[in-house]
């Protein structure tokens, strides 16, 4: 059977397959089910142990919207969404389905899987050249130009695939998940979707910049995607996409098995995903700038406690399942509380005005227990700076048409949205649940795993782990 969910599903097909853990919508392993046609949960294996899935409906509507094709190529959201690969898609899913259908499946589509919407792709060797960025990194193409009132122009795209030009850049990225949509306060890795309303009432502390209800924002990125990756020829009705977004925003999906671990709620432990459906978030929450927007307090660098009672396994216990259970509460020690000079970051270091700030990691990933941004905070860490570039990845040269200045980058990033030159680099952060389940990582995919992650802050910021420190955050990013 098929690991990605296919079409359309019937649902006499679903009844036939009641009790089945493995079914046509896809390879669910561990799937426990109602005794309705929607299963209470999907798990999914990954290098690291298992993840689950749970809504906020008490059950997985696999009826909903987002499972079903509307547009003219064969593809729903699920084709990019895939709920056993951490509700993204992961180079080994896309691997598996090329082999399975010679490259036919609707994510192998010229529109944004292939290298090149002029790609050669009639035989099987050409589509596996063709879409080599999906196929190695899980990267989908996407095209956007630059702006015409922009501060800066295009001297030069050093394209490998030959189709790039200022009209439309080609940017790899990985599609985010959706999932844990509850802990987001931005939509899309440059934020392209995040819009500004002066009515709202999430605004930036003591300013007058006001955002969007993430539910607004997701309605309008579901009828993107379906114009733009489905190909479709209309727009999504209003219900139509009320009805993706209330799926979307229900779904709730955290590590709950590690290897070596075990359970995650063992021994006192509050990892996995049942307790994210009840756990509180709003804007602003724990703000690293403003403090807390709702209680006043300040900003809290303690900001994942999931794994407080395993602090007490030491990494001399016999017993392997402690040592494991104590490697992470390590890590977590050292996500909240490892400093950080941080150097050269735009959107901190100039924003603030300071050369260097000492933090941790959860300067950046402050909101409690999910590791998300709790405002919206586009950040260049230098992912796309081109000492970074590897050889698969486009090269654009931009120029400031005021000073002259030129810089080098894989990805413009929010530039590419605001016009602006300091916007250069700049993408939001993930929410860290459920990381294991979606490797590689970063907006381009240029981390293979977790630990290629972790190399890049300690290499980017001179944190100076020991091997020891690098495995334990390694394990405790893994179990969240």
């Amino acid at each position: 059977m098929n690991r990605w969910l296919v079409v359309s599903i019937s649902l006499s097909l679903l009844q036939m397959a009641a009790t089945a853990k493995v079914f046509a919508s896809g390879d669910f392993t561990e799937i426990n089910r109602s005794r309705s046609e929607n299963p209470v949960s999907i798990s999914g294996s990954n290098r690291y142990g298992t993840d689950r899935t749970y809504s906020s409906a008490g059950f997985i509507d696999l009826n909903n919207a987002f499972f079903k094709p509307f547009g003219t190529n064969g593809r729903t959201c699920a084709s990019c969404h895939v709920p056993t690969e951490g509700w993204a898609i992961t180079p080994k899913g896309i691997k598996e389905r090329f082999e399975k259908t010679a490259g036919m499946d609707p994510v192998f589509r010229l529109v944004d899987g292939a290298n090149s919407p002029l790609a050669d792709v009639s035989t099987v060797e050409k589509r596996r050249r063709a879409y080599s960025m999906l196929l190695n990194k899980a990267n989908i193409r996407v095209g956007i130009g630059i702006p015409a009132d922009a501060e800066f122009e295009l001297v030069e795209a050093d394209d490998p695939y030959g189709f790039a030009s200022a009209a439309e850049l080609s940017l790899f990225r990985r599609p985010m998940p959706t999932t844990n949509l509850k802990f987001i306060s931005a939509v899309m890795w440059e934020g392209r979707e995040t819009t500004l309303d002066p009515t709202s009432i999430d605004c930036i502390y003591g300013t007058t910049t006001c955002f969007s209800p993430i539910s607004f924002d997701l309605s309008t990125q579901a009828n993107h995607a379906t114009l733009g990756h489905a190909e479709a020829l209309a727009d999504l009705t209003q219900a139509e996409r009320d009805e993706i977004v209330a799926f979307e925003m229900g779904l709730f999906t955290a590590q709950v098995k590690d290897n070596a671990a075990g359970s995650l709620t063992d021994d006192g432990a509050r990892g996995g995903s049942r307790t994210l459906i009840d756990q509180v978030y709003y804007f602003g929450m724990n703000d690293t700038l403003a403090g807390d927007y709702r209680t006043g307090k300040p900003f809290n660098p303690i900001v994942i406690s999931l794994y407080d009672t395993w602090t007490r396994f030491s990494s001399r216990s016999r017993d392997s399942r402690e040592k494991a259970r104590g490697a992470i509460a390590r890590g977590q020690a050292l996500f909240n509380n490892k400093p950080i000079k941080i150097r050269g970051v735009k959107g901190i270091n100039d924003d603030l005005g300071v050369d260097v700030l000492t933090g941790t990691c959860t300067t950046c990933h402050n909101t409690p227990n999910s590791g998300n941004h709790s405002t919206p905070m586009p950040l260049d860490i230098g992912i796309s700076d081109a000492s970074r570039r590897a050889p698969d990845m486009p090269l654009y040269t931009l120029r400031n048409k005021t000073t002259g200045e030129t810089i080098q980058t894989t990805d413009p990033g929010r530039a590419l949205i605001t016009g602006r030159w300091k916007d250069i680099g700049r993408f939001k952060g993930p929410v860290l649940r459920a990381l294991a389940s979606r490797p590689p990582y970063f907006h381009d995919g240029s981390a293979k795993d977790i630990a290629a992650a972790i190399d890049f802050y300690n290499t980017r910021f001179s944190i100076g782990l020991t091997d020891r420190e690098k495995a334990d955050l390694a394990a405790f990013l893994a179990a969240l």
